[in-house]
């Protein structure tokens, strides 16, 4: 039986409205509709749906359960015409959709209050309920927050409730929209096996919105997207293969496919492969095929990021310096959470720091502090110093900012948090105002009264073009008309035009499609090249930290695991016990390690690819290392 059906579907926010600039990714009109969509969807089928920021995916996703309804076309789930609204109660029964943003669908403030949502109002036996509640928040790795005040919660265990409110319905149909993006990778996994079993166990039909490759290759057909159309669809592995039109529709190569095609390019033949395992195998074979007779064709005495960041660069300015850092929520209540427990950490000027680990790790909580968006006690003006009690060991917390001393009530915060700029996880959360122009120049006018209107708007101005925004375009309107990739670049905007020197970012690139993500990290990189002395970027993609960062630290429990160059965290042990997954290249290099060869990289892809080609080509290239540490000849 079919589950889903579209038949030349026409869907538009605003009819008649100004079109989309070509090629413009982040443009939020034309881009966010349906044109003449034919879609179906069978019973029990897992379908991945891929597509840039503005595709129509999420469109596609609401049309389904009757949130929204199509301009023209029809539209049939399960049988029931999706368009007449008698069938809509019983479709919205059967049709559970996750939202990217959890917030948007949390309703209580205890946890096993909002999973039962759902169960509740569609009329699920009382006695029911209890187990679906159990069943669920088993589901998703949450059954220790059942009695938990949802509002306490980080953003990826908000997603996990979210998760399980749907879960609960064990509806027919579940769709996922981008509902993974902002969990760690053990959560993300953890939530997709879950999904799987539904799929395989329970027949459960699957419409996962993503931009993971590594989910979308689990799916039994995946469909491409691109300005309201469907333009590519077919079995996971074959679609995601199709680099130029992948291209096209602003979306890129899996990392592995990268990987690939770039060794392809330096003369390295190897097919087309998405795993470590059977890539290394690859070069093995081709290592062993190869006569060293090339010379070496990399410079290896050139400086790496890492080096070039660690020299010199010592100063107060961009610094920041931790000790024993910690923060209770709710402290002296039922409520308590312990988030930080003596937090050590040093990054020094000059970092393009990364900080990684599991969700509800104290990641954003600690970042949260660097501008005293959360205060020490000390730090506030009613704090009046206690008394130690005799025998009292509890160390002393210190936490310096750009120069500034966080722990005094004496400290200048207004010129701290000019100096420390903060962009959060959900951008729309720090838009306000009603045209981007205000949004972008309030925190200018509120930081540097001096300034003439002439001096702001040239300032506001500089800050749109560097995030890549058209100025004269969307400078009178307002940011809560833009899509997701738009307000993410708006909200940076509103920090960087006053040039901070520390820049904190908590998951800049998460749920942008590939492209996006690369071109913030590219605008990060411009921004602290030329002006800003330290990025301090949190996040769960471990290739994001790999290729982007020249230190890192992994949090865990509200602790410090590990600091270090993002090789020496990927190489440690800690990475496990943090939950957390390897980046492609860390992949490869340790399965190249267990056929017997070992490859000296730092994990970054260029570097990787110069390493391995290096290898081939030169005094090494005919040696494999035995699995005892001898040497084999080919």
């Amino acid at each position: 039986m079919t589950a889903i059906e579209f038949e030349k579907v026409h869907f538009s926010y605003q009819n008649g409205g100004s079109m989309a600039t070509d090629g413009d990714i982040f443009s939020s009109d034309a881009a966010f509709s349906l044109n003449g969509i034919d879609l179906t969807v069978q019973e029990g089928e897992f379908v991945a749906v891929l597509g840039h920021n503005g595709s129509g995916k999420s469109t596609l996703a609401r049309l389904t359960n009757g949130l929204l309804s199509p301009d023209s076309g029809k539209i049939t789930v399960l049988g029931l015409d999706a368009t007449d609204e008698k069938n809509l109660f019983e479709i919205r029964r059967q049709v559970g959709i996750v939202f990217q943003n959890p917030d948007n669908q949390t309703v209580a403030s205890i946890v096993e209050d909002d999973v039962a949502f759902g169960p509740e109002n569609v009329g699920v036996p009382r006695e029911e309920i209890g187990a679906r509640i159990d069943f669920a928040l088993a589901a998703v790795g949450m059954e220790n927050y059942r009695h938990a005040t949802t509002s306490r919660l980080s953003g990826g265990q908000k997603q996990r409730i979210a998760i399980a409110g749907v879960l609960a319905l064990k509806p027919k149909i579940m769709i996922l929209d981008e509902s993974t993006a902002m969990l760690d990778p053990r959560g993300r996994k953890e939530v997709i096996d879950v999904v799987l079993k539904l799929n395989k166990e329970e027949k459960i039909t699957v419409v996962l919105i993503t931009h993971f490759t590594d989910e979308a290759l689990l799916a039994d057909r995946a469909i491409v997207m691109n300005h309201g159309e469907i333009v590519m669809q077919g079995k996971p592995e074959e679609v995601l293969k199709r680099e130029e039109e992948l291209e096209k529709c602003s979306l890129t190569l899996p990392r592995p496919l990268q990987i690939c095609r770039r060794l392809r390019a330096v003369g390295v033949e190897v097919s087309d492969s998405l795993t470590p395992e059977n890539l290394a195998a690859q070069i093995v074979s081709v290592m062993e095929k190869t006569p060293v007779t090339l010379p070496a064709l990399w410079n290896t005495d050139e400086k790496n990021e890492e080096q070039q960041a660690a020299e010199g660069l010592q100063e107060e300015t961009g610094r920041v310096e931790c000790r024993n850092l910690r923060y209770t929520y709710n402290p002296a209540s039922p409520f308590a959470t312990h988030a930080l427990k003596g937090v050590d950490l040093e990054i020094k000027s000059g970092d393009f720091f990364g900080i990684i680990g599991h969700t509800g790790s104290g990641k954003s909580t600690f970042v949260q502090h660097l501008n005293a968006l959360i205060k020490l006690p000390t730090a506030e003006k009613k704090y009046k110093p206690k008394k130690k009690k005799a025998g009292s060991q509890e160390e002393t917390i210190v936490l310096k900012v750009d120069g500034f001393d966080l722990t005094q009530k004496t400290t200048d915060f207004k010129e701290l948090r000019k100096k420390v700029g903060m962009v959060f996880q959900y951008p729309e959360y720090q838009l306000f105002a009603e045209t981007v122009f205000e949004d972008v120049a309030f925190g200018l006018k509120n930081f540097t009264e001096e300034l003439t209107e002439t001096e702001i708007e040239q300032a506001v101005k500089e800050a749109i073009e560097i995030v890549g925004l058209r100025y004269d375009e969307v400078k009178n309107r307002s940011p809560f008309e833009l899509s997701g990739g738009q307000k993410r670049r708006v909200a940076i905007a509103g920090v960087i035009v006053t040039k901070p020197e520390i820049l904190v970012l908590d998951e800049p690139a998460a749920g942008l499609d590939p492209l996006g993500k690369e071109e913030i990290m590219r605008l990060l990189h411009t921004l602290h090249e030329n002006w800003c002395k330290t990025v301090i970027i949190v996040s769960h993609d471990m290739d994001e930290i790999a290729e982007n960062c020249t230190r890192g630290a992994i949090f865990s429990e509200g602790k410090i695991l590990a600091v270090g160059s993002p090789k020496e965290l990927f190489e440690k042990t800690e990475i496990e016990k943090a939950g957390l997954d390897l980046p492609f290249a860390a992949k490869l290099t340790n399965a190249l390690r267990a056929l017997g060869v070992e490859i000296e990289t730092d994990f970054k892809t260029r570097n990787l690819i110069a390493a391995l080609e290096k290898r081939i080509k030169t005094g090494g290239a005919g040696m494999r290392l035995s699995p005892k540490g001898g040497a084999n000849h080919a």
